[in-house]
């Protein structure tokens, strides 16, 4: 009899704890609903030399396809939503929202980094160092280089993503190896300040002074054609003078052909 009563009582020991545990959790869960959003703290990555995103555009976004999240539980913010919508925007890379205990929902943003922009008529766009093509942002410019003209890229209006056409990718990759050369080089960044497509889909390279322009045709080989370039300068203007050329052709190795 007194082993029965003993495990009576453990079971209704444990019976207690386990309703104690509960309740306590049903509590905490209803104290933690209670928590509401305060404050959203949008932080942008990269924003000094880089504008592309705001965190204004970035709330406007948030209310049109979310809605307002101040004064909801934090418990029922949904992150996942919140970072689709935010990474669906085309100057975004990467975002990352997350809850703090003071009931604020902070979101950051690794926007993307465009190293040249395109002008193909009244249609722009801008593409990264992965090749990665997308619009200009409204209001906000990025301070690259500008290829203009007759571009070999069929983007259209609002496009955004990777380019599937196998020509295109590798004339796009060669155009943003090409860029980079030129930025990464001091003296040639001073130098050049526009870059044309003809209607022949050549490259036409037009430097800060004087009256020459320099037909590159594709964006290939070009660390031969800047070299020819410079032999250009050091070699033929201190001879022929600034105003004698307007056009230094050199698509062909070892040549330099001036008109």
């Amino acid at each position: 009899m007194n082993r029965i009563l003993k495990y009576t009582l453990l079971g209704l020991c444990g019976a207690l704890i386990a309703a104690c545990i509960i309740c306590a959790f049903i509590a905490g869960r209803k104290d933690r609903e209670q928590i509401l959003c305060r404050k959203v703290v949008i932080t942008i990555k990269d924003s000094t030399d880089n504008r592309l995103v705001s965190s204004r555009q970035i709330r406007a976004d948030l209310l049109r396809e979310y809605g307002n999240v101040i004064g909801t539980p934090v418990d029922d913010i949904d992150l996942g939503r919140i970072e689709e919508i935010i990474d669906n925007r085309n100057a975004v890379l990467k975002s990352q929202a997350y809850t703090t205990k003071d009931s604020t929902l902070n979101i950051e943003i690794s926007q993307r980094r465009p190293v040249v922009r395109f002008q193909k008529g009244n249609v722009g766009f801008y593409a990264d160092e992965n090749g990665y093509i997308f619009p200009l942002q409204p209001a906000f410019a990025s301070h690259v280089q500008i290829v203009d003209g007759n571009i070999p890229i069929n983007f259209q209006k609002g496009q955004k993503g990777k380019l599937t056409d196998p020509d295109e990718i590798e004339w796009l990759n060669k155009t943003i190896r090409m860029v980079n050369f030129i930025e990464a080089d001091k003296e040639w960044k001073r130098i050049i300040v526009q870059i044309h497509v003809n209607e022949d889909e050549d490259i036409i390279l037009i430097p800060r002074e004087g009256q020459e322009k320099f037909l590159i045709g594709k964006p290939d080989e070009i660390e031969g054609k800047f070299e020819r370039i410079e032999r250009y300068y050091k070699a033929i203007v201190p001879h022929a003078g600034r105003q004698t050329y307007t056009s230094v052709d050199l698509r062909y190795r070892n040549q330099i052909i001036c008109k």
